[in-house]
C-alpha cells in the first residue's frame, strides 16, 4: 500500500500542476502526431543530413526503421566523459545490426565542479546547466530522429540534458552512463590528508599525491555527490536500464549495456513495438519517486535546485515543501562518502540501487505504476544485469542486503528520515543535509562573522580568527550574484574548527557541493543577499540559529532585520573566465528555490 504521505504530496503536485501539465502534453502529443521531418524535407535537405553517415547513408535515405540522435557530453579532460569517445561507434553498430540507424546530433559542453572549485569558473557552473539543455535542443532542432540517446553524467549535466529530453519530449529518451571509475584510497583518507593540508600539517606534495590516488582513471568519481546522485535519480525516474548506473568504464557489462540501451531506444520509438515517449516516463510519479530516492541515499544538495527545474521543463511545479515532506517520511537506508567510509562501487556490490527500489517498493514509499524505458513497472528495477553469451540478462536482484554498514533494509535504517531537510524563519529559506553531520551537530545557536566571498573566510581562518562557537555568512553568492558558485573548498576550514569542539554552522545564499556534509550548513537561502533578503541586513555578532532537529532559520538579535540592506562591490564578478559571456543570465535567473533558471 501506497505511502499516505507520497500519496498526498503527489496529488497536491499534480493539481499544483494541472494546467501547465496538460499544456505540455498537448504539445508533445501534436510534436508525436506531426512525426520526425526526415520523410518530407527536400532531397537536398536529406542529402545533407545524410552525407556524412557513410554506411548508412542509403539506408537513411531509402528506409525508415529508426534514426537514433545522439546527443553527448564527451570530452577527455573530464574522467567521467572520457569513456563516451567509444559509445557513438557502438551505437551506430549496435542500431545497424537491429536494422536502425544512428548519428551524433550534437556535441554539449560538459565542466567538472572538481577542477573549477574555487575559481572564477566555477561561476559558470550553474549556468552552464541551462547552456547543456540549449545546446542539446539545437541538435536535435533538425527533426531528423525517432528517438534520442544521451551521453551524460556529470553535476549539471544530466540536468541540462533531461530538460532537453522533455523539450523534445515527444521522442523515447535513453540515458546511458559511462560508470564509475575503479576505487582509489579511500574517500576517508582523501579528506584526511585535505583537512591536514587545511591546517598547515601537509605539504602541497602529500595533498597532490592523494588527490592523484583518489582520481586515478575514466569513470565519474566514486563519492556520492551530485554526479553519483543524478545516475541513482535516472535509475529511479525510469530513463536508465535497470542496474546500469554503477557499472565501471570499459569492461564488457558497460559495453553490452550500451549495446542494450540502443536496441531499446529503437524499440521505444514509435517506429518499434513500445513506443514510450519521454514525457510519458517523466511524470508527476517519476519525480517523486526521483525524491524519495535522493533522501533514502543521502544524495547531493544540489539536486533540490535541479529536479525543480527539470520538473518545469515538463510542465510539472515542485516546491522545497514537497521534498521536506517526503524526507520526514523516508528513511537513510544507505551509507556512502561523505555520509560514511563506502564508496559507490562498494555500495553496488552490497546491492545497490536494486535491492534499494525493492525495499522502497515494499514499504510503499515508490509509485510501481509508471512507465519507463525498459517497460511499465518500477519492479523492473529490482534486476540486475548480467552477461549471457555477450549480451544483457535481468536476474532477480538481492533480497537481502551483502553489507549492513553501507545498505540496510526499510526495517533497520540508519536513520528514521531522509538526509535532506528544509529549513525556514526570519532569514529566508534555505535546505541543508543532516545525512552526515552527528546528531549533536545538528543545532548550532552562535554570534555571525559575515562575509562576501570564500577566500576572506579562508584569510580569517588563517590569522586564527575563529576561537569560539561561530555561524559563518557567506553572502552575495547567488544566482543573481555571481552564478551561486559552490563553497566546498570551505569544507575542510569549517570541519577544522568543528573538531577543536567548537560549535560552527554555515549561512550562505550559495551553494555547497554533493561532497560536502559533517557540518551544518545552511545553504540556497531564499531570497538571496542581492535580491534584498534578510541575510543581507546581517552584521558580525548578531546570533543565528541554524536548526536542522525543527527546520529553523533565524536571527534571535532583536531588531537585527531593521537595519538597511548590505551592499556589495560585485565588479569582480563580471569579467574574466568567461564570465563576461554570462551577464544576461546573471539578470534574468529566477531564484533558487524556483530552479535558478534563467530559460
Amino acid at each position: 500500500m501506497l505511502n499516505e504521505t507520497v500519496a498526498r504530496v503527489t496529488d497536491r503536485i499534480i493539481e499544483r500542476s494541472g494546467a501547465g501539465r496538460q499544456a505540455y502534453l498537448a504539445r508533445m502529443h501534436g510534436a508525436a502526431e506531426a512525426g520526425p521531418a526526415r520523410a518530407h524535407l527536400s532531397c537536398s535537405g536529406q542529402a545533407h543530413a545524410y552525407a556524412g553517415a557513410g554506411a548508412d547513408q542509403a539506408a537513411l535515405a531509402t528506409q525508415s526503421a529508426g534514426n537514433i540522435g545522439i546527443i553527448t557530453t564527451y570530452n577527455d579532460m573530464l574522467s567521467a566523459h572520457q569513456p563516451f569517445e567509444r559509445f557513438p561507434e557502438l551505437i551506430r553498430d549496435a542500431a545497424r545490426a537491429a536494422g536502425g540507424t544512428a548519428q551524433v546530433a550534437g556535441g554539449v559542453p560538459a565542466m567538472c565542479d572538481g577542477v573549477t572549485q574555487g575559481t572564477a569558473g566555477m561561476e559558470l557552473s550553474l549556468f552552464s546547466r541551462d547552456i547543456i539543455a540549449m545546446a542539446a535542443g539545437v541538435g536535435l532542432s533538425h527533426n531528423t530522429f525517432d528517438s534520442a540517446i544521451y551521453l551524460g553524467v556529470c553535476d549539471k549535466i544530466v540536468p541540462g540534458l533531461v530538460i532537453a529530453a522533455q523539450a523534445f519530449g515527444h521522442l523515447p529518451a535513453v540515458f546511458l552512463p559511462a560508470g564509475p571509475m575503479t576505487s582509489g584510497i579511500s574517500n576517508d583518507a582523501k579528506a584526511e590528508v585535505r583537512q591536514r593540508f587545511a591546517s598547515g600539517d601537509a605539504t602541497r606534495e602529500e595533498l597532490m599525491a592523494s588527490e592523484m590516488a583518489a582520481y586515478h582513471g575514466p569513470g565519474t568519481c566514486t563519492f556520492y555527490g551530485t554526479a553519483n546522485t543524478n545516475q541513482m535519480l535516472m535509475e529511479f525516474m525510469g530513463l536508465h536500464l535497470p542496474g546500469a548506473s554503477f557499472v565501471n568504464p570499459n569492461t564488457p557489462l558497460r559495453d553490452a549495456l550500451t549495446i542494450a540501451g540502443t536496441q531499446r531506444a529503437l524499440a521505444i520509438s514509435h517506429l518499434g513495438n513500445s513506443y514510450t515517449p519521454v514525457c510519458d516516463v517523466l511524470d508527476e510519479k517519476a519525480y517523486v519517486n526521483g525524491i524519495v530516492g535522493l533522501h533514502a541515499t543521502g544524495g547531493s544538495t544540489n539536486l533540490l535546485i535541479h529536479l525543480v527545474a527539470m520538473a518545469r521543463a515538463g510542465g510539472i511545479i515542485l516546491d522545497w515543501q514537497d521534498f521536506s515532506d517526503l524526507a520526514d517520511v523516508t528513511p537513510l537506508l544507505a551509507r556512502v562518502y561523505p555520509n560514511g567510509l563506502a564508496d559507490v562501487n562498494h555500495f553496488h556490490a552490497a546491492g545497490g540501487l536494486g535491492y534499494m527500489i525493492g525495499q522502497l517498493l515494499s514499504g510503499g514509499l515508490l509509485h510501481d505504476d509508471v512507465k519507463t524505458i525498459a517497460g511499465d513497472g518500477l519492479d523492473r528495477y529490482t534486476q540486475d544485469p548480467k552477461l549471457k553469451d555477450g549480451g544483457v540478462e535481468w536476474v532477480s536482484g538481492p533480497t537481502e542486503t551483502l553489507n549492513d554498514k553501507i545498505l540496510r533494509p526499510m526495517g533497520d535504517p540508519f536513520q528514521p528520515t531522509g538526509g535532506l531537510k528544509r529549513l525556514s524563519g526570519s532569514l529566508g529559506n534555505a535546505v541543508t543535509k543532516v545525512s552526515a553531520v552527528k546528531p549533536e551537530h545538528r543545532i548550532v545557536e552562535a554570534p555571525a562573522r559575515v562575509f562576501h566571498d570564500q577566500e576572506a573566510v579562508k584569510e580569517a581562518y588563517k590569522n586564527g580568527e575563529f576561537t569560539s562557537d561561530v555561524v559563518v555568512v557567506v553572502r552575495f553568492q547567488g544566482p543573481k550574484a555571481n552564478g551561486m558558485p559552490e563553497l566546498h573548498s570551505l569544507t575542510p576550514v569549517l570541519a577544522n574548527l568543528q573538531a577543536k569542539g567548537l560549535k560552527v554552522a554555515l549561512v550562505t545564499d550559495g551553494r555547497m557541493s554533493g561532497a560536502s556534509g559533517k557540518v551544518l550548513s545552511a545553504i540556497h537561502v531564499c531570497p538571496e543577499a542581492l535580491d534584498g533578503g534578510p541575510i543581507a541586513r546581517i552584521q558580525d555578532g548578531d546570533m543565528i540559529r541554524v536548526d536542522a532537529r525543527d527546520g529553523l532559520l533565524e536571527v534571535t538579535t532583536p531588531g537585527a532585520l531593521d537595519r538597511a540592506l548590505a551592499t556589495a562591490d560585485l565588479s569582480g564578478n563580471e569579467y574574466g573566465q568567461g564570465r563576461e559571456l554570462f551577464a544576461n543570465f546573471r539578470k534574468t535567473v529566477g531564484a533558487a528555490d524556483a530552479g535558478a533558471s534563467s530559460i
